[in-house]
């Protein structure tokens, strides 16, 4: 069980870090092929925060566990918003620009309610799973198209001005060829072992699929997520961090779920339609009231941190 630990944390360390370099290569290659920067942040640097859950999900579908696929999805939207809003708002109040409120927050909402209908019957088709990968296509165009219209949208716009300004430049060919074989060949390696990892730890343990997906995995792929607002809000990049948030969990339902039915349409357990995607559009609708802040300005403060951080510990005290 020790060797399972061990294992576990080198899988999530190697994951970050070959996602990290697999988008770095990507872009830098794209970027030298003459695609333009917005095309490439608005694809391949957006994605790469979630590319970490797009393979668990993945290998845990090919592996044959749907529900760790989908927990994994679920899970890691919960604990974007209740651990790592919380912790983020903790350390400085986050201020809430008008433009966040006015576009990714209506999407975020749409997709969430979309991923409730889906688990509903706690069944995910690949007819489903299709019908979320087409909304991720939709998603990304729209934010190319609205952005190339408007001169002023990449300003305006947290996620799509974070994707542009971390395209890299000036990478030699060479370079960035490496570096994305790199992260194709350890990206996959390191998603198996941390999955083969996590099953052995939730045997040992009598977790479920589904709870593994919800607990280890889950806040293990959202902690680069937490590292990336920190680092905003301690750079006073407020919209920035919560950005991250929105983006990722945009991100997760739409191209992160729509592989587990994709790859292996299963019968889900019956804790996710009842519980876990409840819990998920409680902290979005927790968010938006939170965002609104009808009695004053438009911020999440250190109180209602601390409240989402302890809803987060009230729900893994719950499942466990």
């Amino acid at each position: 069980m020790v060797l399972s630990f061990v294992i576990l944390i080198l899988g999530f360390i190697a994951l970050v870090w070959s996602a990290d370099r697999f988008v770095f290569g990507a872009a830098a290659l794209a970027k030298n092929l003459g695609v333009p920067t917005l095309i490439v942040g608005l694809t391949i640097v957006a994605m790469g925060s979630s590319a970490p859950e797009m393979m668990v999900a993945a290998q845990a579908a090919l592996s044959d566990k749907t529900d760790t696929a989908v927990g994994n999805a679920v899970g890691s939207n919960i604990a974007n918003i209740f651990l790592v809003l919380g912790i983020t708002a903790l350390l400085r109040p986050l201020a809430v620009g008008s433009g966040i409120l006015r576009r990714e927050m209506p999407l975020l909402v749409i997709v969430s309610l979309g991923a409730w209908y889906i688990v509903s019957d706690n069944y995910f088709s690949a007819f489903e799973g299709a019908i979320l990968l087409a909304g991720f296509a939709l998603f990304i165009l729209s934010l190319i198209y609205i952005t190339k219209k408007s001169s002023h949208a990449a300003e305006e716009d947290p996620l799509v001005s974070e994707a542009c300004d971390e395209v890299p430049n000036d990478v030699p060919t060479g370079k960035a060829v490496f570096w994305l074989i790199v992260g194709m060949i350890i990206l996959p390696i390191s998603a198996d072992f941390l999955v083969d990892a996590a099953v052995d730890i939730a045997k040992f343990f009598g977790m479920s699929d589904l709870l593994i997906g919800l607990t280890i995995i889950a806040i293990g792929t959202s902690l680069p997520e937490l590292a990336a607002c920190v680092a905003g809000v301690l750079k006073n990049e407020d919209d920035l961090a919560l950005g991250n948030i929105i983006g990722s969990n945009i991100f997760n339902i739409l191209a992160v779920l729509s592989i587990a039915g994709l790859l292996n349409p299963a019968q889900l357990d019956l804790n996710i339609s009842s519980r876990d995607i409840f819990v998920m559009l409680g902290a979005t609708a927790a968010l938006i009231l939170m965002s609104l802040n009808f009695k004053g300005k438009r911020q999440i403060n250190r109180f209602e941190g601390g409240l989402l951080l302890a809803a987060f510990i009230g729900y893994m005290y719950m499942i466990i």
